[in-house]
């Protein structure tokens, strides 16, 4: 397969699963961007519960949306896409709705609606991917997909954008939010289900002689790799505001700016990569990383009045990482899976990453009070190893 030198957007749009789908994965984009960031607070201040039971019941949500992912890959694997979809985007305007419904200070009803978020978000990514991969192929894959991540940023970016104005208006405004955000998945499960979308159901083995792929070193190094999602969220806004005693205006600045730059990025930095094997692509993004650990590392050095600047020009380095990381790695496991072990493969690859993205706050937070060497160093050793790990693997090259 020849690789993608031109971005064409119609055939994108064609390949991403057409303009009707790409409008539910923006709506279902917005809907997250404004509850995610603000679930915790909607449990505290428009439910009156304590903070600690309010995260205990979004932390079992993510357990059980974990959980869950073995029983969607069987699903996929039945031939179901736009279905699954839809589903993930279903399951969480239920919970939105329970959401609404919970009277304040029950905290079990929350965390049923925490659950169902949970089992959407953590669904959803195998699900499209799994869409994506029936409708593109080769190259053409790679770049669908980044352009799905694009627009989901994009998404996430303008939801969380008006939920922050939302805070102003204190509980009235937080509950309307929260409908916003039920309207929103409502409306993007129509559409994707609109699609209907099948593969070839029960595709067997003698389709596709490749065996299922173990991936062992693959999925441990991503567990690793997925760090790098929670950075700008949560390593960067600790480090910038407890440790170098900076504006919380800095936090907000490297929040957008890693937004607008995958927004832009994505797309072109995928079809730049597409010159060269997935699995190379893949370590590199991992050694790009571990140079940004190690620049944050000096950066945090510095202290007064340059610290800041410093970490906010190191997180460029970092989105970059985290550019050619989330461009490679879903598409490497697409093309590693037989056909008829597409859903299952996906399942675990999504579960390792849902796993790195559930103790990557507990870590973070507890390396950062030893100081920056110990959070630093210790994530680029580890990530460095985990890219030695993708590169040596024998599961496949493409």
């Amino acid at each position: 397969m020849e690789p993608t030198t031109t971005i064409r957007p119609r055939a994108l749009v064609r390949a991403s699963g057409g303009p009707r789908y790409a409008v539910a994965l923006a709506m279902d984009a917005l809907g997250t961007g404004l509850l995610r960031p603000f679930l915790l607070l909607y449990g505290v201040m428009v439910l009156r519960l304590s903070a600690p039971a309010t995260g205990i019941a979004m932390t079992a949500g993510i357990v059980v949306g974990l959980v869950c992912m073995p029983a969607v890959g069987r699903w996929l694997d039945r031939g179901a896409r736009s279905t699954v979809v839809a589903a993930s985007m279903l399951v969480r305007a239920l919970g939105v709705a329970l959401l609404l419904a919970t009277p304040a200070g029950h905290v079990w009803p929350f965390a049923a609606a925490a659950l169902l978020l949970g089992v959407g978000n953590q669904a959803w990514p195998a699900a499209h991917a799994a869409l994506v991969a029936t409708v593109a192929h080769g190259r053409e894959r790679d770049t669908a997909l980044a352009a799905g991540r694009a627009l989901r940023n994009a998404g996430l970016g303008v939801g969380a954008l008006l939920a922050t104005a939302c805070l102003a208006g204190g509980t009235t405004a937080l509950r309307a939010m929260a409908v916003a955000t039920g309207v929103a998945y409502l409306t993007a499960a129509a559409l994707a289900r609109s699609v209907r979308l099948r593969a070839r159901p029960a595709v067997t083995p003698a389709g596709d002689a490749r065996p299922v792929p173990r991936m062992r070193g693959l999925l441990a190094a991503n567990v690793v790799y997925a760090f790098c999602l929670n950075v700008p969220e949560i390593a960067l806004p600790l480090v910038l505001v407890t440790q170098l005693h900076a504006s919380p205006v800095w936090p907000a600045v490297v929040f957008v700016a890693n937004t607008v730059l995958v927004v832009t990025l994505q797309v072109p930095v995928t079809v730049l990569m597409s010159r060269f094997p997935r699995r190379n692509v893949l370590a590199l993004g991992g050694v790009v990383l571990a140079m940004s650990y190690l620049g944050f590392l000096a950066a945090t050095s510095l202290g007064g009045g340059w610290g800041a600047p410093a970490v906010a020009a190191v997180s460029v380095v970092c989105t970059l990482g985290e550019i050619v990381y989330a461009g490679s790695a879903t598409v490497l496991v697409t093309a590693l899976a037989p056909a008829h072990a597409l859903g299952r493969v996906l399942a675990r690859f999504e579960l390792s990453t849902g796993f790195g993205l559930a103790v990557s706050p507990a870590v973070i937070t507890a390396l950062a009070p030893h100081g920056p060497a110990a959070l630093w160093g210790g994530l680029a050793g580890a990530t460095l190893l985990s890219a030695s790990v993708v590169a040596a693997e024998k599961d496949g090259d493409t």
